[in-house]
């Protein structure tokens, strides 16, 4: 090679970013809070009104009267509040389930403390200040370790993992009549049916904006390379990181 000739190209950096059970579950998930969503939203548009406390009925003051949701975002399109409630019920369990064997697995892989630990000092105001700079920046991984997660993802992850959804599933069951027997204290615990309604609404609103948030990180970040990732598993270090 002469003084003259271009250096030669860098080959692209590949790593194994995520293991089978977060890929298995991060799409199993994608289509269950899909349909969930959809056929919640059908559902509400039953009694679109929601109230604190034990009881809720039509001359009751709601604290929230939610809008009517158009044919395209509900599950089923036409108004059918059984099979609705049937879609609703079924990936309920999904949900429940695919939690519970990710948490299991996620455990004894330590997957939860090597990536979702957070440590006192990601939450200092200079760490917190430096991420919300790179994010600005459309800089969105650590170039001297691109599997790990930033304090923002962390903070995500953990929020959705070991609170929302939970929160979901126990909000769901408290709205079941079923448990007034069995679980009589689940009711107690949010305040009666009618809150337990309201927490179970604040809760799936609070996922949906996690998702639209999550969908437009994935765009910006390059969605090519972050849904090969997670398929594949593998992912391409970006060039300015590598």
């Amino acid at each position: 090679m002469t003084d003259t000739d271009p250096p030669p190209a860098s080959t692209p950096r590949t790593i194994y970013r995520h293991r089978i059970a977060t890929r298995v579950w991060h799409w199993v998930n994608a289509v269950t809070l899909f349909i969930m969503i959809g056929s919640g939203l059908s559902i509400l548009n039953a009694h679109p009104h929601l109230y604190w406390g034990a009881y809720g009925a039509n001359f009751d003051h709601p604290w929230l009267n939610t809008i009517h949701w158009p044919s395209y975002v509900t599950i089923p399109a036409h108004y059918n509040l059984a099979i609705a409630r049937r879609w609703h019920l079924l990936f309920a369990y999904v949900l429940s389930f695919g939690l519970l064997g990710y948490m299991v697995i996620s455990l004894l892989n330590r997957h939860f403390l090597r990536k979702l630990r957070v440590r006192a000092r990601d939450l200092s105001a200079t760490n917190l200040w430096h991420d919300v700079r790179e994010h600005l920046a459309m800089r969105f991984h650590d170039p001297a370790d691109p599997q790990a997660y930033n304090i923002f993802q962390k903070l995500s992850y953990v929020g959705v993992i070991f609170v929302l959804i939970p929160t979901m599933i126990l909000t769901g069951l408290a709205m079941s009549p079923f448990m007034d027997a069995a679980w009589p204290w689940l009711l107690d615990l949010f305040g009666g049916r009618q809150s337990a309604r309201s927490v179970h609404f604040i809760a799936a609103a609070a996922l949906t904006g996690f998702i639209v948030i999550h969908l437009t990180l994935v765009i910006l970040a390059g969605p090519i390379n972050e849904v090969r990732s997670m398929i594949t598993g593998r992912w391409r270090v970006p060039e300015e990181e590598a």
